[in-house]
């Protein structure tokens, strides 16, 4: 399904703000750069904007607002909701409002950035557009009882400006005059604004599109390791829509999730508590149980083969495989069903054989040749 929108439903607050950023950030920008170069300062600034602004999404307004993964102090909710304010992806309550609605109607007409509606309206298309009728923001009433959250909501707009594109320009201007303010506005303010917007905005739609699904397909969310190195951490994107409330997106040691580590770093200096994270067996069962769903998929289009000799070949490597699966299905489900420990190890040899069964299936569906 494709968006069909009237020009009257253009948000043009929204549309001029976006395109002003676009052009500025992608001509002005450069030509700045080529013009002046840049100085330490300029790039320091940028890194940290870049930075603070891209980790109070991530653990801000995404992690801790959106799915109370964890509670915070008011020194982390006051630097998120400031930094946050400062990306100009709306407040706080505003954003945690879509974010809710869009978990709870993934891939449907209730989603704000639904995919099904194209990648376009996914990545900044929804933004561009009034929604009709406009939805009530009736999923944040835990948030309006925050102090520091309505405070935000009211002065969003001014933090953004002041803190976001105004104070880089000060600091640039008593660096090195009018050029260094005209830097800090374009590069630590414009250019930041773009590139943190645009991250976030392809988890919406480039996670939603490409990548891997290992913990279901019930929706289109998918992982993508590139967009985490982007995105910190927010990329394993499936397995955040199968356990929205865990802390941790990338679950895995070897993921990159510096949101996750960022969390539990702030835990142990006290200023963060009540980590929620799932269970390892469950994790492991949704693995499984994905799994065996590819499975199923996959014998069905063996049955459908013309080719006899192929289908008793690929038909009895799936045999084994899904066995196995269910062996080993049935063997941690009992073990969590009588209050068995289940041991790290365990935990470890059932999901690298899971891995490997998976890894087996890709592999001959990529063997198994068109009708």
């Amino acid at each position: 399904m494709k968006f069909n929108v009237s020009f009257e439903r253009v948000d043009w607050i929204n549309t001029i703000f976006l395109l002003m950023i676009s052009l500025i950030a992608v001509i002005a920008a450069p030509i700045y750069i080529v013009m002046n170069g840049l100085n330490g300062l300029q790039i320091g600034l940028f890194t940290f904007y870049a930075l603070a602004t891209g980790i109070s999404i991530t653990l801000g307004y995404h992690r801790l607002f959106s799915h109370l993964s964890f509670k915070a102090k008011w020194p982390v909710k006051l630097f998120t909701l400031v930094f946050g304010a400062c990306a100009f992806e709306n407040s706080a309550l505003n954003w945690c409002s879509d974010h809710r609605r869009h978990h709870k109607h993934t891939d449907h007409d209730d989603d704000p950035y639904d995919i099904s509606k194209g990648f376009f309206w996914a990545h900044m298309g929804w933004i561009l557009f009034k929604m009709n009728p406009k939805p009530p923001m009736d999923n944040v009433a835990d948030l309006r009882k925050d102090q520091m959250v309505m405070w935000q909501y009211r002065w969003d707009k001014a933090i953004a400006v002041l803190v976001g594109l105004v104070l880089p320009a000060v600091i640039g201007y008593f660096h090195s005059g009018a050029m260094g303010a005209l830097g800090g506005f374009l590069i630590v303010g414009v250019l930041r604004v773009f590139v943190v917007q645009q991250c976030t905005f392809f988890i919406n739609s480039l996670c939603h599109t490409i990548g891997a699904q290992p913990y279901s397909t019930r929706c289109s969310a998918r992982d993508s390791a590139i967009m985490a190195l982007l995105t910190f951490g927010e990329g394993y994107h499936n397995y955040h829509h199968e356990f929205q409330h865990d802390y941790r997106n990338g679950v895995k040691p070897w993921n990159f999730d510096p949101t996750k580590w960022s969390i539990w770093v702030l835990s142990k200096l006290g200023l963060v508590s009540d980590l929620r994270r799932v269970a390892e067996h469950k994790i492991l069962l949704a693995q499984m149980d994905e799994a065996r769903r590819k499975a199923d998929a996959m014998r069905e289009e063996i049955v459908a083969h013309e080719d006899p000799a192929l289908r008793e070949r690929a038909s009895a490597i799936l045999d084994g495989l899904t066995k196995q699966l269910s062996e080993n299905y049935h063997e941690v489900e009992q073990a969590v069903a009588n209050k068995v420990e289940l041991s790290k190890k365990a935990l470890r040899n059932w999901s690298s054989e899971t891995r490997i069964m998976v890894n087996q299936l890709g592999k001959m569906s990529r063997l198994i040749p068109n009708n």
